[in-house]
């Protein structure tokens, strides 16, 4: 019953939807706004595709209308030149657009920076002259006649035949998108944006997950392009061209580019906005002159100005927050690799150098981490340590000399190879998704401990295998001691407890080997504490550390042993009051002793 009231304005939304164009005679909408409707809808199709590419995946694509004509002109061709059905269009438009964005994506999707909006530029003008200069679509003049959709023996003739269709497409493509969102592989997407290499370190292969949604963003657009050639009868070039393709971008960050229900609302807004300033000011200036454009622009730029997060996130505040990922107690667990015999050699670096150009960060550094022991990695700032870490971790790749773990070589290995073969990180500085749950970020950890994938996750044939990561995320999370903090927002935590949380994750990959980058960072003296206590504790449990710091006074009660570098060269190894004497690491650190 609960569950019913939470969600009563978006029964309510659905509802008045469906009712609008079967209205009795006093109420009756006209025509003209259920195509309005209509056009809305298809507008909507498009832009949650952008959504879950720009907003959640930060790719910005300016090449969306292209695949809308891909989809249109896949079944204008097919049912007026060969008398196929529809449907049959529809799935060849779906396959044909899947296939040229797979390969446009996995070339486009390398780029980074300003060249990946102009990568789409290029292609999306590219399909747009395609379409007006093959013999075959008719050039400039398109294609006429294509045939009525025939949905269960009802000929879908109108605008308000279609209507129910299009918006069913709409809610369709709403709730697959959320239930993406809200998956494993949907965690692995929302972290691509300004986490991509936190991702590749918990096992992400983020090259192909930004294709697989390209990909799927090209497959929406392509359905509103059959829907819209059925609509409308007919296709030419005009609707698929470069304006269109920025314009569904714009709808996208005007109703709030991160939010999936936001796309319907920038759909509407910018269409009816269009439509009453057509309508208004040639009233106002005159017949001459396309001022509706001027203005358009110009009130563009002010919504932006002042919500630049777009309209939905006010009008989400009228709403009660929908339901959030929760941990299940009774599920059965994830199986956990083998652990090491205490005392085993886990980790060799031997004799490893990187060069930069003519700067070594790294010179021929040696020394090796056993099972069930902390060993500290510590030096001056510049030493070489995170370098060091980095060339452990895949991050970089040495010039020369070899990194072996548990006497297999990993020195050549990705980080996702690496995370792969049981070897858990943390950053640096703190790589979170600030608007996610601490339990959904500790999650992501757990991405290489299951199996589905994108399709299973959009039909939520994925419940059995979430519930067992989610309480294996929780698991991790009550045991570094932040359970209070399971449904918060990652971004609301303290610095000392996002670091804590990093460690929850890392733990999520059940890693064999815990490589730690400076934790005690801009910690406060009870939070370094804290810190120490929990790192003593894994240790007690049998967890193997590697812990890259400079702050000696904190890793001196906690580590086995220490190894110290200075300018990229080791200068000492042994037990940390061994250490501490060393002649040479007193002038590391002290710049000598008398």
């Amino acid at each position: 019953m609960k569950r019913i009231v939470k969600n009563g304005p978006f029964w309510m939304f659905l509802i008045v939807l469906f009712a609008l164009p079967v209205l009795p005679k006093p109420l009756h909408v006209p025509e003209y706004w259920i195509t309005l409707l209509n056009y809305i809808g298809l507008y909507s199709i498009v832009a949650i595709g952008l959504v879950l590419l720009t907003g959640i995946g930060g790719m910005t694509s300016f090449g969306q209308a292209a695949f809308v004509g891909i989809g249109a002109y896949a079944t204008a061709y097919l049912t007026t030149q060969f008398g196929v059905s529809p449907w049959l269009g529809l799935i060849a438009g779906v396959l044909l657009t899947a296939l040229i964005a797979w390969v446009l994506g996995a070339v486009t999707m390398r780029l980074s920076g300003h060249f990946l909006p102009l990568g789409t530029i290029a292609w999306g003008l590219a399909l747009f002259f395609l379409f007006g200069n093959l013999e075959l679509l008719g050039k400039y003049d398109g294609i006429n006649g294509i045939p009525v959709l025939n949905l269960l023996g009802i000929d879908l003739e109108t605008g308000r035949h279609i209507y129910y269709l299009i918006w069913i497409v709409v809610l369709g493509a709403v709730v697959s998108v959320q239930n993406l969102l809200n998956s494993r592989p949907g965690r692995a997407i929302r972290a691509l944006r300004g986490s991509g290499s936190m991702a590749e370190a918990m096992g992400v292969d983020t090259g192909w997950m930004r294709v697989v949604i390209f990909v799927y963003a090209a497959v929406l657009a392509a359905i509103s392009g059959f829907l819209y050639a059925h609509l409308q009868r007919a296709v030419n070039p005009t609707p698929f061209g470069l304006n269109h393709g920025i314009e569904y971008l714009f709808m996208a960050v005007v109703g709030g580019v991160s939010h999936v229900w936001g796309a319907v609302l920038g759909a509407a807004i910018l269409t009816l906005l269009q439509d009453y300033l057509q309508t208004l000011l040639p009233k106002l200036l005159g017949e001459n002159g396309n001022f509706e454009m001027i203005v358009f622009g110009i009130l563009m730029v002010l919504l932006l100005q002042h919500a630049r997060g777009g309209v939905w996130p006010f009008v989400a505040r009228l709403f009660p927050r929908g339901p959030q990922a929760r941990a299940p107690n009774d599920v059965h667990p994830l199986p956990m690799r083998s652990k090491p015999a205490a005392g085993e050699r886990l980790l060799s670096v031997d004799k490893v150098r990187k060069e930069f150009g003519g700067l070594v960060a790294v010179n021929d550094v040696s020394f090796d981490v056993k099972s069930g022991h902390i060993i500290g990695l510590i030096g001056p700032n510049g030493a070489g340590k995170s370098t060091t870490f980095n060339l452990v971790t895949g991050v970089l790749q040495p010039t020369r000399g070899t990194v072996t773990f548990r006497g297999e070589r990993i020195d050549a290995l990705n980080s996702r190879e690496i995370a792969r073969r049981g070897i858990g990180r943390t950053f640096q500085h703190v790589k979170l998704v600030p608007g996610m749950t601490v339990l959904e970020n500790v999650a992501i950890g757990a991405h290489l401990r299951g199996r589905a994938g994108v399709w299973r996750s959009i039909v939520r044939l994925n419940r059995s295998e979430e519930a067992r990561l989610m309480a294996e995320a929780a698991r991790q999370i009550r045991r570094v001691g932040l359970e209070k903090h399971l449904y918060d927002e990652a971004g609301s935590l303290a610095l000392g407890q996002q670091r804590i949380l990093e460690i929850a994750r890392a733990l999520c990959c059940d890693p064999t080997l815990l490589l730690l980058d400076e934790p005690a960072a801009g910690l406060r003296y009870q939070e370094k504490q804290q810190l120490a206590a929990l790192l003593r504790r894994l240790r007690e449990e049998g967890m193997s550390i590697l812990l890259v710091e400079h702050d000696m006074d904190f890793v001196m009660n906690l580590t086995d042993r220490l190894v110290v570098m200075e300018f990229g060269t080791r200068i000492a190894e042994g037990l940390p009051h061994e250490v501490q004497r060393d002649p040479a690491v007193l002038e590391a650190y002290l710049g000598g002793v008398e």
